[in-house]
């Protein structure tokens, strides 16, 4: 790999040696590993059961050569949160599409964490290989953070320059890395369709997204052709329930009385863990066809990438009950799920102000709403 890609580049096998053992034994990483692996003891034996943890997975680590390896000890992980979390995990269109060639998928973004590891799950049980994720630096505060991402094969999005020329630089730097990444390595690429989590809903894709895409693009190819060679897979990513529900609609809140809010430093981490061990009852993925055709800029293809994954969608239960709890609807309730997700919703609400309230049930009646008034 290039060196003018180290500073965002993910780790590969040649940095192993160094990395991991600096990661397992980082006492803030492995009582992160402890907390959620023996979430339900008492937790006056974490620290008895740190030590144990910290030993067994340096054992490990002496095994593992490859990020591939190190990979593979995530995987029982992510099979745990899929049985102790979910209803079901189902996936639909990555059948009908040529993985055999490099893909960017672009997803909504609702979780941290959970939305690229989904798509790797998706990717990993129908026998492909995972993606490379894009991440921003404002995840990396916590060094051991920044390794656990980087050993998970995740590239840096650089958002912290405030210079307009650092700016450029950087977003230059992580397209050229993009375009080495999918053409050169033949690596698949996950990225956000917009920075941040859409804690109101609303899935928009930011048209500053595509334009980084393209500015490799060389002087001979127009902007469609480059976009289409990029082979972008809209990624529909659904939720039944969103673990983080409640503090997003106090985020909201907090923004719509006082125009700011203050992240607290460890919000980022909190909000990962909460949303890997919290409850999410269904979870579909969506894999649309490559995009292809005539694009005559950003917007376009991020019209096109909004409507693609508006379509595809599930709101499930949550989506309908929250817009006739929000408008006073009348919604058949004797379904099951109906009946499960207004339960839900009720005790969501149970502690909320009524503006947060408000915000709660506008943020799980969104896609739906606007389904609707699409016509979808």
């Amino acid at each position: 790999m290039l060196e003018k890609f180290d500073s965002i580049r993910p780790f590969d096998n040649a940095d192993l040696a160094i990395e991991l053992p600096k990661l397992f034994n980082n006492r803030e990483f492995v009582a992160s590993l402890v907390a959620f692996k023996f979430a339900t003891w008492p937790k006056f034996t974490w620290p008895l059961l740190g030590v144990c943890t910290r030993f067994y997975i340096n054992k490990q680590a002496k095994k593992i050569k490859t990020l591939s390896e190190f990979q593979s000890l995530i995987g029982p992980y992510m099979d745990k949160m899929i049985a102790t979390t979910t209803e079901s995990v189902t996936i639909t269109g990555l059948d009908e599409l040529d993985v055999s060639k490099p893909c960017l998928f672009v997803s909504n973004h609702r979780d941290i964490a959970l939305d690229p590891a989904f798509v790797n799950w998706a990717l990993h049980v129908n026998g492909q290989d995972t993606v490379r994720i894009a991440v921003g630096d404002n995840l990396l505060k916590k060094p051991w953070v920044a390794d656990l991402i980087r050993l998970n094969k995740c590239f840096i999005v650089k958002r912290q320059a405030t210079d307009r020329r650092e700016k450029l630089k950087a977003a230059k730097l992580l397209s050229e890395y993009i375009e080495f990444t999918l053409h050169s390595e033949r690596q698949h690429v996950w990225i956000a369709q917009r920075e941040g989590r859409a804690k109101d809903g609303k899935d928009l894709t930011n048209p500053a997204i595509i334009s980084m895409l393209s500015i490799n693009k060389p002087k001979t190819k127009t902007f469609s052709e480059y976009v289409n060679e990029l082979r972008i897979v809209p990624v529909s990513i659904s939720y039944e329930f969103d673990p983080c529900d409640i503090s997003k609609a106090k985020e909201l809140h907090q923004l719509e009385i006082e125009g700011a809010y203050d992240k607290p430093d460890d919000e980022d981490v909190h909000s990962i863990v909460t949303g890997i061990t919290g409850r999410k009852g269904r979870v579909n993925l969506h894999f649309s066809e490559v995009i292809s055709g005539e694009y005559e800029n950003a917007k376009d293809v991020a019209a096109f990438l909004d409507k693609t994954i508006l379509e595809n969608y599930k709101p499930f239960a949550t989506g309908p009950v929250a817009a006739s709890m929000l408008d006073n609807l009348d919604i058949d309730l004797t379904d099951k799920y109906h009946q499960v997700a207004k339960q839900y919703l009720e005790d969501r609400l149970e502690n909320l102000n009524h503006a947060e309230k408000s915000k709660l049930l506008s943020m799980y009646a969104a896609a739906y709403k606007q389904q609707l008034s699409h016509d979808l």
